[in-house]
């Protein structure tokens, strides 16, 4: 059923896109774009602190006597995010795959699948935090009041459910699940998933037990997203349309926010582009330029996503082949 519904999001999603650009004009927005020549090809640089701070906060979920190497994890959150980012999997099929390339490289299933639950709970901490940074530039820019009270009531509940999701996890998240789906099925696949189930459920209780590194793999989330500003406002430099350091923060956390909360959507799709177009309106900026510097922040989609891509092939090619010649060797 997601995956149904990330395929009608993703149709959605780039039909809005596509909507919006129609509507500014396909050569005015390029043009904005060629007009920058290869300079703009530099702009993801501006964002690529967000995946080596990312592994970092990711690495703190471990125990600090059990944490794979760096590269291993920064490895796999690149095709974790590139997976989340350009196929239709709501932002979950990235998630599963940074925990598989862990246990593909040894290390053991129930610790991998664990941080990989929490890190997806300090991500929406870290969304939360940013998100409310967004609403304080909302007033400081003097939008409708309706509006901001509508963000902070939205940001609210979100905040709630982000509570209960951890409370969740440490009743059981994971044993819960396969005895729901036992229940529903009564598949004997099940049943036997249940002592793993259980190992998992130990080893969240266990992260959430090291509130010091839990708290600062928070903070470092929230960091990574505060630098994430650079891009949009590199993105605007480049173009030729330069835009102070403030209202580049105020673009990128609502965003960003909202691209978030609407996880159904593909890559925020049109999402994107809606909200800085709405946003940028908000504070003077033109939504020819909006688009134009929303689709520059793409461009880190084949620079750097495309290629996440074809290393995890490369990693699930390798482990394939090598499971065909072990299996070969011992019939033989």
């Amino acid at each position: 059923m997601a995956k149904i519904l990330s395929y009608i999001g993703l149709f959605i999603g780039l039909a809005v896109m596509t909507g919006l650009i129609a509507w500014q004009g396909l050569g005015d927005v390029s043009d904005i774009i060629l007009a920058s020549g290869w300079p703009i090809l530099l702009v993801p640089l501006a964002w690529s602190p967000t995946v080596f701070l990312g592994t970092l906060s990711w690495q703190l979920l471990f125990a600090a006597d059990r944490q794979p190497p760096y590269r291993q994890l920064f490895m796999a959150l690149w095709m974790g995010r590139s997976i989340n980012t350009l196929l239709p999997v709501a932002s979950l099929g990235g998630e599963v795959v940074k925990a598989r390339m862990l246990i593909l490289w040894g290390y053991p299933k129930a610790e991998a699948s664990a941080s990989v639950v929490v890190d997806k709970t300090v991500q929406v901490f870290g969304t939360i935090i940013w998100g409310l940074i967004g609403v304080l530039l909302l007033v400081h820019y003097s939008v409708e009041q309706d509006l901001v009270a509508a963000a902070l009531t939205g940001f609210a509940v979100l905040g709630a459910g982000a509570a209960g999701f951890v409370m969740v996890q440490k009743i059981g998240i994971a044993s819960a699940m396969v005895k729901s789906a036992h229940r529903v099925t009564k598949a004997d696949m099940f049943e036997t998933m249940k002592d793993g189930a259980s190992q998992v459920d130990t080893c969240v209780r266990e992260t959430y037990a090291r509130p010091k590194r839990l708290i600062l793999a928070t903070l470092w989330r929230t960091i990574t997203l505060l630098l994430q500003t650079a891009e949009v406002w590199a993105a605007a430099y480049v173009l030729g349309h330069p835009i102070t350091v403030m209202e580049a923060m105020f673009l990128k956390s609502m965003t960003s926010t909202l691209s978030d909360v609407a996880f159904i959507i593909p890559n925020a799709y049109g999402i994107q582009e809606g909200a800085f177009v709405v946003l940028g309106a908000m504070i003077g900026l033109p939504p020819d330029l909006m688009l134009a510097v929303s689709l520059s922040i793409r461009i880190r989609e084949l620079i750097v996503d495309i290629p996440g891509l074809a290393i995890w092939q490369h990693a699930e090619g390798k482990h394939f082949f090598a499971k065909r010649r072990t299996s070969g060797t011992e019939k033989s």
